[in-house]
């Protein structure tokens, strides 16, 4: 099976997962809360099907369709598939889904990619172990989510110090059939909607730790053990309509306890070594990712631009001064974005082993901005509806015989928009931007590739890593320049 429909989707949810949201324990396919998502992520699944041109390309194995995101790149045709995929896909949820699946297809193509980097002391035993388990992802269209942040309770000591030490996810034992692991982890947005849970490494571990820390491996979201914790569920139930992003796109975000959970050898692919775990994540990690995600940025920030606009025009506000200002403002990031895509495509190399990654840098400034563009987006939205954005009936109001004509003649949009059509824009806007859902994706995108400040100091340190502390080199050729006019005679 490749390219699953939503249907088949589904049914792959049907086992024995231990799923647990406020008081109880719950099945994902049937509890109240959770059906919408579920039916949201179905979706995606059928999207990619209805839109296969884009979504889907041959698996080099079987010839089978499979998603565009499986792609191991090794040129910038591979990019150029990669990129109409990455582009269809987001489009499904106009970038309000972060945990796609594609998002972590992507990573573990890029580890694939550079299966040199498995490979330790010419033992390739790794190396083969998660080329083999990318062909389990492809060949079974599974969906999968991550959970790779340690979750360092005590934040007066170390990840793996004090506390933290014994929250943090290691390795506890072994037996024939594998290693036996023990602790927490942090955060798998998509948990309980996944089949597939990867933990692999969100950075380097502090000098110092115990190699049973340095794991990296995946499982079925089903195993025994494997404890998923949800945070309460911020979607509604109700018509697309009325909700259009919160009645199907909380991807939930989930604490994750492995009770004494056993990993087969087969599954495990960071075993107890530092070096390796430290240094994944260096060996072109983001290069290969950030394509997908400022592709989902850019789709997103676009449908922001356009719903903002749309809500100008509602009120005939859109020459007003204070009003273009703020969507010109919109419009530059989307386009900025865009930019650093291309220009991170157009600088894609060879970098190493054949992985045809993207020039990450552009991308890797995007990453340390975005955060703060979509924080400002909301707050955009949030100004330009002011309290429309809390005097809107449903829609369905509007097909009530005795309300629905008040409702069209006292709640109409300027210039001859109707009152169902202005309510369908605010409606969108606030579930956009200031619903329960709205709230938690703001919060996503200010922390979801790492924090602003980590990310801001990192690349400064690797940028002075790499150029030897000279950075672009400006100040070092100022300094030459005026110490050769100084030493010639004036005339």
């Amino acid at each position: 099976m490749t390219a699953r429909t939503g249907a088949q989707y589904k049914a792959g949810l049907a086992d024995n997962r231990w799923v647990r949201l406020g008081d109880k324990d719950i099945n994902v396919l049937t509890d109240p809360a959770t059906v919408g998502s579920v039916a949201g992520m179905a979706g995606y699944f059928d999207w990619q099907n209805r839109h296969a041109g884009d979504c889907l390309v041959p698996d080099p194995v079987t010839g089978a369709p499979m998603n565009a995101s499986h792609i191991v790149p090794r040129n910038k045709e591979d990019l150029a598939l990669r990129h109409r995929a990455f582009e269809r896909l987001s489009q499904y949820s106009y970038g309000m889904l972060g945990r796609t699946p594609d998002y972590v297809n992507v990573t573990l193509a890029g580890f694939v990619a550079r299966g040199d980097v498995f490979t330790r002391n010419g033992d390739a035993t790794a190396a083969e172990r998660i080329t083999r388990f990318q062909r389990e992802v492809i060949e079974g269209d599974l969906s999968m989510t991550h959970t790779i942040i340690q979750p360092a309770i005590d934040r007066g000591v170390g990840e793996v110090s004090g506390l933290n030490a014994e929250l943090a996810l290691r390795i506890v034992g072994r037996n024939k059939n594998g290693v036996i692991v023990r602790g927490a982890k942090i955060l798998a947005t998509l948990g309980p909607f996944a089949d597939e849970l990867f933990v692999y490494p969100a950075g380097p571990l502090p000098p110092g730790t115990p190699a049973e820390y340095a794991v990296c491996f995946s499982i079925p979201m089903s195993t025994k053990g494997l404890l998923t914790v949800c945070r309460d569920h911020t979607g509604l139930e109700g018509s697309v309509r009325d909700h259009p992003f919160s009645s199907r796109f909380d991807e939930q975000d989930a604490y994750m306890i492995f009770d004494d959970v056993e990993v087969p050898y087969e599954r495990l692919f960071i075993d107890a070594d530092i070096e390796l775990y430290n240094g994944l994540r260096r060996a072109g990690w983001a290069a290969n990712v950030f394509q997908q995600t400022s592709i989902r940025a850019a789709v997103k920030l676009e449908y922001a631009y356009d719903l903002c606009t749309r809500m100008a025009r509602v009120m005939n506000a859109e020459s007003r001064p204070e009003v273009s200002i703020m969507l010109g403002e919109i419009w530059c990031y989307a386009q900025l974005t865009r930019a650093a895509t291309a220009a991170g495509e157009a600088g894609a190399h060879d970098n190493g082993n054949g992985a045809f990654f993207l020039d990450d840098r552009p991308l890797r400034a995007i990453r340390g901005l975005m955060p703060n563009w979509m924080v400002r987006v909301n707050e955009i939205i949030k100004a330009l509806g002011s309290h429309n954005l809390l005097a809107t009936p449903t829609l369905g109001s509007f097909d009530d015989p005795v309300v629905g004509p008040l409702l069209a003649q006292f709640m109409p949009g300027a210039n001859g928009i109707s009152g169902k059509e202005r309510a369908e824009v605010f409606r969108a806007a606030w579930d956009f931007a200031g619903s329960a859902l709205g709230s938690r994706v703001e919060l996503y995108e200010r922390f979801y590739l790492g924090s602003q400040a980590k990310n801001f100091s990192r690349e400064h340190m690797q940028t002075m890593g790499e150029t030897g502390g000279k950075g672009f080199g400006r100040f070092d050729s100022f300094l030459a320049e005026t110490a050769l006019l100084a030493s010639e005679p004036r005339k």
